[in-house]
């Protein structure tokens, strides 16, 4: 078999098939919050517990004094909660200058459901097949949100926004997880390439972050893709330990939240 580009750049945010990102593309749309204020030094404490990727912006990754020693993925997305539109995710960088940065793989948002989903949707086609020239993975973002969404975990509808993204040449997708390990099997059943849990909102306690991340690689997800529960935790290192733990090792949730003691 001939390796790829895409295969040879994948190899950089996979470990042995499984993959620990950390989102911190969040200072476009919230702004320098908790964890983002320095984010060279979260990027280090993240890196240091075990994340094989970060995903932020191509000014962050400008800014850097060193660059990470792990996977490095581009967010291509963006907008901001001072808009009149947030979910609605504009391009703001293309294939060609994040491979003239030296990333890995680019990432790309789509809400299922608002009123410019057909805007997000021909931008997701579009970088898919620059991704696909260029040889260069690609994330896909799909979220269920929209007017007429009255549950964004629901399993059917997580369903199809997953299988978007496959349809529409991502080479990863990432999603909500629908609350159980046998939801998310359906959801991952009919995503044809591999599939990574959104972190999701902050949690209240370690335990059910990590409960639903085990969840999650039970029903057949090859990673997460965590941000606030990462980089807002009191101890940024320790808590990506414990994901790596049951995403990469196989650990239990009593044998991950070890690393939290």
């Amino acid at each position: 078999m001939v390796l790829s580009g895409k295969q040879l750049r994948l190899s950089r945010i996979l470990e042995n098939g499984k993959t620990v990102i950390i989102p911190m593309d969040h200072g476009v749309t919230v702004g320098p919050v908790k964890g983002l204020v320095d984010i060279e030094d979260t990027i280090n404490k993240v890196v240091a517990g075990g994340a094989t990727a970060v995903l932020f912006h191509k000014g962050i990754l400008r800014s850097l004094d060193k660059a990470p020693s792990c996977g490095v993925i581009v967010h291509l997305s963006a907008s901001t909660n001072l808009g009149p539109e947030p979910n609605f995710k504009i391009q703001v960088g293309t294939v060609e200058e994040a491979l003239k940065l030296g990333v890995d793989a680019v990432s790309i948002h789509v809400n299922v459901g608002n009123d410019m989903e057909h805007e997000m949707l021909e931008i997701l086609g579009e970088v898919a097949g620059e991704c696909e020239e260029f040889q260069v993975p690609l994330l896909a973002m799909l979220y269920p949100r929209g007017h007429d969404i009255e549950d964004p975990h629901d399993p059917k509808i997580t369903a199809h926004a997953a299988r978007i993204g496959a349809e529409l040449g991502a080479d990863i997708v990432k999603t909500h997880y629908t609350g159980s390990p046998e939801s998310f099997r359906e959801v991952i059943k009919g995503c044809p390439v591999p599939l990574v849990m959104a972190g999701g909102p902050k949690t209240k306690t370690d335990r059910e972050c990590l409960e639903m991340i085990k969840g999650a690689m039970d029903a057949g997800a090859i990673g997460v893709a965590m941000g606030r529960n990462a980089f807002q935790h009191e101890n940024p290192t320790a808590i990506v330990k414990a994901v790596r733990a049951i995403v990469v090792d196989g650990a239990t949730v009593e044998e991950a939240l070890e690393f939290l003691k």
